[in-house]
């Protein structure tokens, strides 16, 4: 399990096994780089034992405070500090971490074995049950590699698969043998194996008088207080820090803001691939003018199409879970390349699901039927459709995904139809699109990616703002409004762009007859997920079929029979 984690710790592994219990690790090293902050970490004296993934941003102070409390410490990392943390509050140590995590810690006297997320599930957990042993990993095919695991298709994470842009929510996951610890949950498993879950922190929306009645400029300024305060806090490492600039508002402003802390040589990283059907395949325009500005020394990665072809399948297996999004091939080269000169990067994902940068927003402010409007913007089927697309034998016999949201939109603290929206999709769309993206992409190259539009204090804070000043300029009105405080205009004023890899939406040549391949195999017929007829409208035709994302049907099911048989499933 260990090995097949290996690209995600290059510098270090271990084993500690006592009794019934077994912790492995792979190591980054990127706080504490000698061998005192090696693990899994044993701490004899307090009986505790911690496997750990990820960053406590907060972790000098928290040392600080621990220390004065007179806790003693063999290394000078962040891992020690979780555990002389566990040592004094226990689980309630949690409330008291600003960062990513995931993380196993053991108690020898009670036996109990404790699994803890981050608030936005940033860094992942997965899990598998069975033969009277309980499984846990940073990565999907790690569990694989165990063996044992029940591989049948769940049909229900199938259908929010195919109806939610690949977004499965946790528990579940596309196999029924491995599910995921949802975020911001502490899970205590006890030695005869039962298990309890705790929810240690939830969104709010709701609004205090006090903050009704806030002029947006001052609204402005506190959020960019709190996102200076982000940006800083993620800059605790010993060794570099970069960033990677698509050109867009939030990498750019994460720039300017690091430039204003006095980063100065700030490396920066930005990918381009061909155009294909007259869609640019590059945003190189914006960050040459961000990189100009601030004077990074900026990295600018062209990609042939021939060589992304090439990297495909390993993009394909380097992901924990089948992701449709044709950023995981950018995110996947960008992160080879980048890994080359540096090891930790910031990076802007969740400031369109936080601050509101989506198309389907601003429809949903005047909305009736909040459910079924966010549907029809966002779900790239119907139940009808899905019918005639997905064999009948892995077909749910309602629409789950439908019921899914229904269910998320009904449950207190977010009154207003755009902030349903926004809580949902901070809280579960994100956490397993783009943050488990960027997180597997770039762990594939031992590559740790931060995200300071995630600190949780800017998110509580973001989540405040009334709608309105959110969806304003066309969206992100807040953000813009904050960064015009930091970077030029022409960025904010802009076109929203992505990382545009037209090759993969235009499916056409090589491509055609690699994803043909993939869906007319042995391993695709025996398996039978697709109906006959859909896969090949599909073959016929590939850009009539485009979902409302400005996605290709026919890679997000080639994609999933592809990731299958990648994971040997």
């Amino acid at each position: 399990m260990t090995d097949a984690m290996a690209p995600r710790g290059p510098d270090g592994a271990g084993v500690v096994v006592r009794g019934s219990i077994g912790f492995g690790h792979r190591r980054l090293k990127i706080i504490d780089l000698s061998e005192a902050a090696a693990q899994p970490f044993v701490d004899t004296a307090a009986g505790l034992t911690i496997a750990f993934n990820g960053c406590i941003y907060n972790y000098p102070e928290l040392r600080a405070e621990l220390a004065a409390r007179g806790h003693a410490f063999a290394s000078s990392g962040d891992t020690e500090v979780i555990l002389k943390a566990w040592a004094e509050w226990g689980p309630d140590a949690v409330s008291h971490l600003h960062g990513m995590f995931a993380f196993a810690i053991h108690e020898r006297a009670s036996g109990n074995l404790w699994l803890v997320r981050d608030r936005f599930g940033i860094k992942p957990l997965y899990l598998a049950e069975g033969d009277n042993a309980i499984r846990f990993a940073s990565s999907l095919p790690a569990l694989l590699a165990s063996g044992g695991i029940d591989t049948a298709i769940d049909r229900t994470a199938l259908h929010h698969y195919m109806s939610w842009h690949s977004v499965v929510p946790a528990p579940r996951t596309i196999l029924q043998g491995v599910h995921k610890l949802p975020a911001a949950t502490i899970r205590r498993i006890g030695p005869d194996g039962e298990h309890s879950d705790r929810t240690y922190w939830r969104p709010d929306f709701t609004r205090s008088a006090e903050d009704a009645a806030r002029a947006p400029e001052e609204w402005r300024d506190m959020v960019l207080e709190a996102l200076r305060v982000s940006v800083r806090r993620r800059m605790v490492a010993d060794v570099p820090v970069g960033v990677l600039l698509s050109g867009g508002v939030d990498s750019s402003l994460i720039v300017g803001l690091l430039a204003e802390e006095g980063q100065a040589g700030l490396a920066t990283y930005s990918i381009g691939f061909e155009e294909a059907h007259g869609e640019r395949g590059d945003e190189f325009v914006y960050s040459d003018l961000i990189a100009e500005r601030y004077g990074t020394n900026h990295h600018k990665i062209f990609i042939p199409s021939e060589e992304m072809r090439d990297n495909l399948p390993a993009a394909i297996r380097a992901m924990s879970e089948p992701m449709v999004s044709y950023d995981n091939i950018g995110f996947f080269l960008l992160s080879r390349e980048v890994s080359k000169t540096i090891k930790v990067v910031q990076s802007g994902q969740g400031a369109d699901e936080v601050f509101a940068g989506y198309h389907w927003y601003p429809p949903l402010a005047a909305s009736n039927a909040p459910v079924e409007d966010y549907a029809a913007a966002f779900f790239d089927r119907t139940q009808a459709r899905m019918a005639a697309h997905v064999n009948a034998d892995y077909l749910p016999s309602r629409d789950e995904s439908l019921a899914f949201v229904a269910r998320h939109f009904a449950e207190p603290g977010a009154d207003d139809p755009v902030d349903k929206a926004l809580r949902i999709d901070t809280n579960v769309m994100l956490v397993d699109d783009p943050v488990k993206r960027v997180d597997n992409m770039t762990m594939a190259w031992g590559l740790e990616a931060r995200v300071p539009f995630l600190d949780h204090e800017l998110v509580e804070l973001a989540n405040r703002v009334p709608s309105a000043l959110k969806l304003a300029q066309g969206g992100k009105g807040i953000l813009k409004d904050v960064a015009r405080q930091v970077v030029p205009s022409e960025v904010i004023d802009r076109p929203k762009g992505y990382f545009p890899v037209p090759a993969l939406k235009y499916i056409e040549g090589p491509y055609l007859e690699m994803v043909r391949d993939a869906l007319t195999s042995q391993r695709a017929r025996e398996r039978g997920l697709f109906r006959t007829e859909y896969l090949e409208t599909l073959f016929a035709a590939p850009k009539d079929h485009i979902t409302p994302l400005r996605g290709s049907e026919l890679w997000q099911v080639a994609l999933l029979e592809m990731w299958l048989q990648e994971q040997g499933v």
